[in-house]
C-alpha cells in the first residue's frame, strides 16, 4: 500500500524541506532530485513556493527537460519520500509528513507577518479659481487624518491664468488606505476644491 499525498499539498511539504536545503539529499544534484522533480505534476507557483520554485528551476535546466514526466516517478523505489509497499514504513511517512508540515507551519509563526506594503502617492488638487486661499486649503488637506496615511511635502503649481495647484505627496499602507478614499475626502471640500488628480503612484 502507499500513501497518496494530494499535489498542493506534496508542494507545500517541499517548499518547507527545500527552505533549508538545497537538493533533497545532500548538497549535490543527485538521482533523489530527478526522480522528486518527475512526481511534480506541474511547475510550482513562484509567489506561493518560492523555495521549491528555485529547486525546480535548477533541476529542470541540470536535467534538460522541458517538463517533468510523471512516469519516471516509479524508476526508483528506494527514493520514495512518503510511500512504500510496506504498511509500517507506510506509517513513518505519514508520521514524518505530518511532522514535516508542523516544522514548516513553526517557521512561518516564528517569523510573523512581513512589512505591510507601502506606497508613495502624488495628489494635484486643483482650485476653483485664483481667488481660493491656497494656504487655507493646503490646511484643510492635511487635516485628513486616517490610519496608514501619512502626508509629506507639498507645492504650488501654475496652471494658467493666474491659478495654481496643489501638488502634495503622502505615503499610505497599501491595505488600509486607498487613493479613492483619498481623493473622496479631499472633494468633500468642495468650497475651496474643483478637483484632484492622481500625479503620480509608487510602490514602495
Amino acid at each position: 500500500m502507499s500513501v497518496s499525498i494530494p499535489s498542493d499539498l506534496f508542494q507545500t511539504i517541499l517548499n518547507g524541506y527545500l527552505e533549508d536545503n538545497s537538493f533533497i539529499v545532500g548538497t549535490d544534484f543527485s538521482q533523489a532530485d530527478t526522480t522528486v522533480f518527475a512526481a511534480i505534476s506541474s511547475a510550482p507557483n513562484a509567489s506561493s513556493h518560492p523555495h521549491l520554485s528555485r529547486w525546480f528551476n535548477h533541476v529542470k535546466s541540470q536535467s534538460g527537460s522541458a517538463a517533468p514526466a510523471a512516469a519516471a516517478a516509479e524508476e526508483d523505489d528506494d527514493m520514495d519520500l512518503f510511500g512504500s509497499d510496506d504498511e509500517e514504513e507506510d506509517a513513518e511517512a505519514e508520521k514524518l509528513k505530518q511532522q514535516r508540515l508542523a516544522e514548516y507551519a513553526a517557521k512561518k509563526a516564528a517569523k510573523g507577518p512581513g512589512p505591510a506594503a507601502k506606497s508613495m502617492v502624488t495628489l494635484d488638487v486643483k482650485p476653483w479659481d485664483d481667488e481660493t486661499d491656497l494656504k487655507e486649503l493646503e490646511a484643510n488637506v492635511r487635516s485628513i487624518e486616517m490610519e496608514g496615511l501619512k502626508w509629506g511635502v507639498s507645492q504650488l503649481v501654475a496652471i494658467g491664468y493666474g491659478i495654481k495647484k496643489l501638488r502634495i505627496s503622502a505615503v499610505i499602507v497599501d491595505e488600509l488606505v486607498s487613493t479613492d478614499l483619498i481623493e473622496e475626502k479631499i472633494t468633500e471640500f468642495e468650497d475651496f476644491v474643483q478637483s484632484v488628480d492622481v500625479e503620480a503612484f509608487q510602490k514602495l
